[in-house]
């Protein structure tokens, strides 16, 4: 199913802070005009927009391309790490992750959700019982042994609530590749309405504008100026390099072996 030829096309995204360098352009930039921007949906409900047709466009758990039918990359850009991401993580009240024996997973999540699967179905040889929950850290860990938290939520830990394991960090260890989280994606009978949306350049102009970024996210996330600029240049970055795409085909083909999705689509990239 294909949206309608609207003018200017409709995005969706989740206003996560690791988000915020690729909306910036389309909510106070020079491509205020080129997209109507949504950003109150979760990454979750971004796939599921983008999936019924609600909008042209969405910054969409990288695992849903494998889900989503008829589903096309925009080339390059990404919301991915290299090795630590800080706002992926596993809470856990155990000191060794195979000591686990129930997980509840973050509701907003998805690519992240299978990523901890495989991790523990591929790298530590077991399978806890897992749940779905909202992310409230302390409400999970009250009848489980660890959490997913992703996103904000993630940033907001304390000390107290557990010990905490990066995600990009764990499958950095295992397969010595970067992890790319998120992408930006269009049906295929909505290429053309979205052929005039430069991504890149929107990843461009909001990182060359990263401290009006960080001001806007000064209140909503407990960190220093100094972290939260330290989070988007060094734990997160925006660009699809050899790395990320090289652990990305690995997480599908990773995903397929274990059964989290039905079958393994090659990337297919669109012009962007």
């Amino acid at each position: 199913m294909s949206v309608r030829n609207t003018n200017p096309p409709q995005l969706a995204a989740s206003s996560y802070l690791n988000t915020a360098p690729l909306i910036w352009s389309f909510k106070e930039g020079s491509q205020r005009e080129a997209a109507r921007l949504i950003t109150d949906a979760a990454p979750a409900r971004c796939a599921d927009m983008l999936a019924g047709g609600d909008v042209e466009a969405a910054l969409v758990p990288v695992i849903e391309y494998q889900r989503i039918p008829d589903a096309c990359i925009v080339p390059g850009v990404c919301v991915g790490s290299h090795k630590a991401v800080r706002s992926v993580v596993l809470v856990s009240k155990v000191d060794d992750l195979r000591d686990v024996r129930k997980v509840v997973l973050d509701l907003s999540s998805r690519t992240s959700q299978a990523l901890v699967k495989i991790i523990f179905k591929e790298f530590l040889n077991c399978e806890p019982e897992w749940q779905v929950g909202s992310p409230d850290i302390r409400a999970m860990l009250k009848e489980h042994d660890a959490a997913l938290l992703i996103g904000d939520p993630a940033m907001k830990l304390a000390p107290e609530d557990g010990r905490v394991f990066d995600l990009a960090s764990l499958w950095h260890r295992y397969t010595n590749t970067g992890f790319v989280f998120a992408m930006w994606m269009v049906r295929q009978g909505n290429a053309e309405a979205v052929s005039r949306v430069n991504f890149a350049a929107a990843r461009d102009e909001g990182l060359e504008q990263l401290e009006r970024v960080i001001s806007n996210y000064e209140d909503k996330v407990p960190l220093s100026r100094d972290q939260l600029r330290t989070y988007l240049t060094d734990n997160i970055t925006f660009h699809l390099d050899e790395s990320l795409e090289e652990g990305m085909r690995l997480y599908f083909k990773l995903a397929d072996k274990h059964g989290l999705i039905n079958e393994v689509k090659s990337p297919k990239f669109i012009s962007g």
